[in-house]
């Protein structure tokens, strides 16, 4: 069963205490694949949940440094979310699967990093897997923050063009992604402009062999995935559909755009949250009104929902439809599809920073202070002579300091790995490559 939903602003995951976590291998240590082809590994650069993350390339005299161009996960045999992302990579991320459907499509990139090998290797009597992929550069989530949590809008309908291209591989190939989310896109590690939907720890076959999954509802299952994002099958325990994906993908674009989903204060609470979602699937232009209150609604974001609410379950989404949508947009804006990400602030500033109640009362608390101070007589604030309790000399109590300035909210800092990176329980927290 896939790990509990959680929050994709919440704290380091930790493996259960009955697992252990995987023994650090020295830079040098040669690993075989199941294709008898060995591989190098590097220095880590990514530790979380029951693996290690490594530096890696093709078995040489040479060390490897760090221009490598692949990773390798590696974690006990016995752990399972790299097993269940091991599934997806094999049947669906071969490179010459991805290089036919690029050719197909007429695609320059396609955002699935690609699966190079995988085996078993054992140290100390021990066993540990592996799996060799692509190596990755930083996620958005990262760049997200350094932009003041809004993107611009040309950027986040091009962002929407290329996952509508990756999700539609990905479907087309029996899979569904369920965890799409800034955290779980990372930008190439050599190309600044392609961006590649990682950590496929939820994945789901939805159509093995053709046959598609039946709608059914499994109360064990209630809000799997990142609680903001997750979509409302998931909320009703029902597994990931196609338009599960869409939904999310939906829900990613806004918050780019607006910087916070409406429900977002109570992510603590999944109950509320499933609710306000299927509030806003029937109410739209209220939900777009409350992401947008002050300044031009989206027309292109609310089409792309209305036609993601359109969807049956077993659907198969009308992605050329939906592409269509997202590049009415770049042309509202005169802009075009040049294949460029540029990042930074939308309209150039951030947005103000939220206010939590514990700051706001210590501002109204020091204010009420300062007022009582410049009330009290003259003779009361010039307090210059310890007073004695009890034969103890205490220092008297200190006039309040000036007002400072709100400190701006603490944000956690994403972490970055290059790929197979995950921050829900029992998956990789990311760091930098």
């Amino acid at each position: 069963m896939p790990p509990k939903a959680k929050s994709a602003g919440g704290g380091k995951a930790r493996a259960p205490a009955k697992r252990k976590l995987a023994e650090e291998f020295p830079p040098g240590e040669v690993l075989t694949d199941t294709g008898k082809k060995a591989w190098k590994l590097g220095a880590p650069i990514g530790q979380g949940g029951f693996g290690l993350i490594y530096l890696a390339d093709e078995n040489s005299t040479k060390p490897v440094g760090s221009d490598a161009r692949y990773v390798i996960k590696v974690e006990p045999s016995e752990s399972g979310p790299l097993f269940s992302e091991l599934k997806f990579y094999m049947r669906a991320a071969k490179p010459e699967l991805i290089h036919n459907w690029m050719k197909s499509h007429k695609l320059k990139s396609l955002g699935v990093p690609k699966y190079w090998g995988s085996g078993l290797h054992e140290k100390g009597g021990r066993k540990y897997r592996f799996m060799v992929i692509d190596r990755l550069g930083t996620d958005l989530q990262k760049k997200f923050e350094e932009c003041g949590k809004r993107f611009p809008r040309k950027l986040v309908l091009q962002l929407g063009l290329r996952l509508l291209d990756t999700l539609e591989y990905i479907h087309e190939h029996e899979y569904v992604h369920a965890d799409i989310k800034a955290s779980n896109l990372m930008l190439s590690n050599s190309n600044p402009n392609q961006v590649y939907l990682v950590d496929y720890g939820l994945a789901y076959r939805y159509c093995p062999e053709g046959v598609l999954k039946e709608y059914k509802e499994d109360p064990k299952r209630c809000h799997d995935g990142t609680i903001e994002f997750t979509s409302i099958d998931a909320h009703k325990g029902a597994t990931p559909s196609r338009r599960g994906d869409l939904e999310i993908l939906g829900y990613c674009l806004v918050q780019w755009l607006c910087g916070r989903l409406p429900w977002e204060d109570k992510l603590q609470d999944a109950n509320y949250v499933g609710v306000s979602k299927m509030k806003s699937r029937d109410n739209l232009s209220e939900f777009m009104k409350k992401c947008f209150p002050s300044q031009d609604k989206p027309d292109e974001l609310q089409r792309f929902m209305e036609e993601v609410w359109t969807l049956e379950y077993k659907d198969r989404p009308p992605y050329d439809k939906m592409r269509s949508i997202l590049q009415a947009g770049l042309q509202a804006l005169a802009a075009q599809g040049d294949g460029k990400l540029e990042f930074g602030a939308a309209n150039g500033t951030a947005p103000p920073k939220k206010v939590t109640k514990r700051k706001q009362k210590a501002v109204v608390e020091e204010v009420e202070d300062d007022v009582d101070e410049e009330e009290s007589p003259p003779k009361k604030k010039r307090v210059t002579k310890k007073k004695e309790v009890n034969g103890v000399k205490k220092a008297p109590r200190k006039s309040p300091k000036p007002k400072k300035a709100l400190p701006k909210s603490t944000e956690m800092a994403t972490q970055t790995t290059p790929g197979l990176a995950r921050n829900t329980r029992g998956r990789v927290k990311k760091t930098a490559a």
